[in-house]
Formats: C-alpha cells, structure tokens, sequence
C-alpha cells in the first residue's frame, strides 16, 4: 500500500479512527492492535502493540484477546482494512448477542458474510489456543452451531483495502 493501512483516510477519517468510533458505539474500550506503527495515537482507543505483529492477523487477534477487559461479556474483531461497516451494523450485531449471549454473531448480505465478527466471551480461549499457522475462522467454523448470521443491509461489511485499486474504489464509492 505504501502506507499503513491503519492512517489511510476515508471520509475524513484515518481507518483506526473510524473503526474505534463505529465499534465504540457499542464496545468499551476498543483495543486497537498495533504492529510496526507502534503508537497511532488514536483519541478513544486502547492501543495494544504486538510485538510478534510479524506473524500475521492472529497474533494481533490473540494480543487484543489478551488486553479484554475482565468483565468484558464479548469482543468484537475486524482488521483494519476492513473500515466500512456502519454503526446500525455494530448496534445490530451487539442487539443480537444480548438476546442468548453466547456463540458467534456475524453480519451478512445476500448469504454472504463480512465483519466485524462478535464473539462470545467464552470462545476467547478457543481463539487464544490456536498454534501461530491457525485462522480465527478455524474456531468460527468449529462452533458453526453456536453461529448465528443477521442479515445487515450494510455493503461495508464486505470492504477489504488490501491494494491501492481497492482503495481507490473504497474512496470512489460515496
């Protein structure tokens, strides 16, 4: 990308900053994982650096995991370059978990799926428990039982910059 994707900006705001304040409508603290920029000074945030950042998206999944609040009932989780969910997805998503409190709850759109993800307090450990090669979708998928997918009308829960294309169109499309 040329530049950490946490400061790329849309509609004013740099990515980190949108998703705390999306997911912080609901969530308290927002744990921002950081990697090789490691202080972004993000207002809102608590940012977490990962010191093993170089092993990929589960060890900064794994990090956050660890930074939870005690109290904490449920985490949400999204990479940053995923920063174009609304906040009614997030409100969506934590109205449904209150109502078992339990499992997985997902958005999806036309059967397909996107995050953020939220998860129930009691599968941090599954996630925890992964060798450093494993997926957080290893543990979504082995508790597909415990999975419930809400049907969002949200396109922003399929936004993944990964190139300079994507985020060309992710600016272009509003």
């Amino acid at each position: 990308m040329g530049s950490p994707k946490a400061l790329l900006e849309w509609e004013g705001e740099t990515f980190a900053n949108r998703l705390t304040r999306v997911l912080g409508t609901v969530a308290s603290p927002v744990i921002l994982v950081t990697g090789a920029n490691r202080d972004l000074g993000v207002a809102g945030a608590l940012e977490i650096w990962n010191a093993g950042w170089r092993e990929g998206q589960l060890s900064s999944l794994q990090a956050g995991i660890r930074a939870l609040p005690a109290a904490a009932p449920a985490f949400f989780f999204a990479p940053v370059d995923c920063p174009a969910f609304c906040e009614a997805t997030v409100e969506y998503l934590w109205r449904e978990f209150e109502r078992e409190r339990s499992g997985f709850v997902i958005p999806r759109m036309n059967e397909k799926r996107g995050h953020p993800v939220l998860g129930a307090r009691s599968m941090a450990a599954e996630f925890l428990a992964l060798p450093a090669d494993g997926q957080a979708r290893d543990v979504v998928h082995r508790y597909r039982s415990q999975t419930r997918y809400v049907d969002v009308d949200d396109p922003g829960i399929f936004t993944d910059v990964d190139t300079r294309e994507a985020y060309e169109a992710l600016k272009a499309s509003r």
